[in-house]
């Protein structure tokens, strides 16, 4: 994906932040952004960019440190936490126990609600003994199934919000450029975006 020039990605910035609004936390998803590429971020204004992966995270963070607030939206082994603790302020994809012990930021437990076996993230019955154990979980993260109608997540998102109500949490991370619009009618208070605000010539 070729990323689109800084002033386009400020524009559409600006245009979310403004449409979610002040309670919703928008998190800048930076999977196919270079290191390089990440200076139209900074010339945007952006301000909390979210990885995928623990390598990309040292490196542009070795670049970037003080620019951006970190968050880790990518599965989560347990052999790479040492990195995001160092790095992150916060993890949304925590889905393991092994995981849980290492880790020394808050999380957001990932649930797997539609069963998908491609997917990561733990069975919605497994979340309270987690949230018993570990008391620096904030809250939930899902990822419903890829679709081009953004109502059809609407399911999902409710589903996830009617969950950490249950167990009194209070954030939640859902949404993404296809559906974020409908994760903040269902209580998202972070969304997962990145070709909305990227795509040259969109």
């Amino acid at each position: 994906m070729t990323v689109a020039p800084a002033n386009e990605i400020a524009k559409r910035y600006r245009r979310i932040c403004d449409e979610v609004g002040p309670a919703v936390t928008v998190v800048v998803a930076t999977k196919y952004v270079s290191v390089e590429e990440m200076a139209a971020l900074t010339e945007a204004g952006i301000e909390v960019v979210g990885e995928n992966r623990a390598q990309d995270l040292l490196a542009k963070h070795s670049a970037y440190g003080r620019v951006f607030r970190w968050h880790f939206i990518g599965h989560l082994q347990s052999n790479k936490v040492k990195v995001v603790n160092e790095t992150c302020e916060l993890v949304h994809s925590l889905s393991s126990d092994s995981a849980a012990r290492r880790l020394t930021v808050p999380a957001l437990l990932e649930i797997n609600l539609s069963g998908e076996e491609t997917k990561s993230g733990i069975a919605p019955e497994e979340a309270a003994e987690l949230v018993r154990r570990y008391p620096f979980i904030r809250g939930l993260m899902t990822m419903p199934p890829l679709t081009g109608d953004p109502e059809a997540s609407r399911p999902y998102f409710r589903r996830l919000r009617e969950l950490a109500e249950g167990l009194g949490l209070a954030e939640l991370s859902m949404g993404s450029s296809q559906d974020y619009r409908v994760a903040v009618e269902e209580g998202a208070t972070y969304v997962r975006l990145g070709e909305v605000l990227f795509r040259d010539g969109g």
